[in-house]
């Protein structure tokens, strides 16, 4: 009876293999799915004896599977257009977290946003990455679920630093003014004030400046303007500034609006290595104003860069990062268990997943807006599927041949 089991490992075999073609096929359309082969070993039984030349007589017991392994190549990337969507090339895979606290790996990123604004897969599980704050991405912080729904607001900033690009006109006569510049600034509440920047030439390479801001805007009612900063520039006979007395001048006491104050700004003038202000013998302009601070604002819209940081526009115009999707990477990832719903766990086969930003660490990239389709190939799927169906009739001859043999051994009893 022996005989029987060699053909039927060949049908279970090729009944195996079947399954998987059939699963890669009906997931041909499955975003970020693998495609998978199965692997075989053949079967031997050790005897004691040998032939006369030495050799020992082996006896073949057929096939067993050995491994399903999965095909982690990239699969065509399509961009769909919708900013939650997100695409990894290169090794990886997106770090998911499921309501009970379990994380599992996906390389699936077809991502919607839920009624609270985060970013979650079809079954529910948040996308997690990096946290950020006013801006600013933490890649210290633990993994926190990324949030980038629309109607999330971004508090006010207030203005820390400012700085001008201004010329001093070298011909000024002692006495005479030099350029007025105005910079916008805001508030711990977001609202905007104006600073005034003056100049006056009091001799040669050295000029005076003061700033102000409106009375108003720092007493209820109050008229006319309120000095919040002076000091001395000198320069050189280059034009180049030298020295800067009270370079950290502006200090405003109050704000009538009840925002936070004193409210210290730093600049206006560069750092004494790099000064953006000169004294050449051209008219006085100011060419440029910067300052760090903002108004509060919803967001509009988000975009999602290589390296995985979202980055949202809000309606006061500022573009912000919102946090930073991370990749994890495996030792192995033909190690990794399939979970259902395009998920992975890890095993001991895996090794623990290695976290990071994407583009870092032998990580792959990320693209917004668009989603990795799956890597199976239907016309090799179909060959397979021929190749597959001709071992399962090549064992199931053989069955029938044993069949035959068997019964032609019992009439002879008979």
């Amino acid at each position: 009876m022996g005989s029987y089991a060699i053909p039927l490992s060949g049908l279970k075999a090729a009944q195996d293999q079947l399954q998987t073609i059939s699963n890669n096929l009906a997931n041909i359309n499955t975003t970020g799915y693998k495609d998978q082969t199965v692997q075989f070993n053949d079967l031997f039984l050790q005897a004691g004896a040998v032939n006369g030349a030495g050799d020992p007589m082996q006896t073949g017991l057929g096939v067993a599977p050995a491994a399903t392994v999965s095909n982690f190549a990239d699969g065509n990337i399509n961009s769909t257009g919708i900013a939650s969507n997100m695409a990894l090339s290169g090794n990886g895979f997106f770090v998911l977290q499921s309501a009970a606290g379990v994380q599992s790996y996906s390389r699936a990123g077809d991502f919607t946003t839920n009624n609270q604004g985060y970013l979650t897969t079809p079954s529910g599980e948040l996308l997690m990455g990096y946290p950020a704050a006013n801006g600013v991405v933490n890649t210290s912080a633990p993994l926190q679920p990324m949030q980038a729904g629309t109607g999330m607001t971004t508090p006010a900033v207030a203005t820390s630093n400012i700085q001008l690009s201004s010329n001093l006109d070298s011909d000024t006569a002692v006495g005479g003014a030099g350029p007025v510049s105005t910079i916008g600034i805001y508030d711990s509440l977001g609202a905007q004030h104006e600073l005034t920047v003056s100049y006056t030439k009091t001799g040669a390479n050295t000029w005076n400046y003061s700033i102000t801001v409106p009375s108003g805007d720092v007493t209820a009612g109050a008229t006319g303007t309120t000095v919040v900063g002076s000091g001395t520039l000198n320069f050189d006979g280059s034009g180049q500034l030298t020295s800067a007395s009270n370079v950290v001048p502006i200090s405003i006491p109050s704000f009538a609006d009840g925002a936070i104050g004193p409210q210290a700004i730093s600049g206006p003038f560069g750092t004494a290595a790099n000064p953006s202000v000169t004294q050449t013998s051209s008219a006085n302009a100011t060419s440029a104003t910067t300052q760090d601070g903002y108004a509060s604002g919803t967001l509009m819209n988000y975009t999602v860069t290589s390296d995985g940081t979202i980055e949202g526009t809000f309606s006061s115009g500022q573009t912000l990062a919102l946090g930073q999707v991370v990749v994890a990477s495996f030792a192995n990832n033909q190690g990794l268990t399939a979970a259902g719903n395009d998920d992975y766990q890890p095993t001991v086969g895996s090794g623990a997943a290695v976290i990071g930003a994407a583009g870092t660490g032998g990580r792959g990239t990320i693209t917004g807006g668009a989603l990795e389709q799956s890597n199976v190939d239907i016309a090799a799927e179909f060959s397979n599927m021929i190749v597959a169906q001709q071992d399962y009739s090549a064992s199931a001859k053989a069955i029938t041949t044993f069949n035959q043999l068997t019964q032609a051994t019992l009439q002879m009893l008979q």
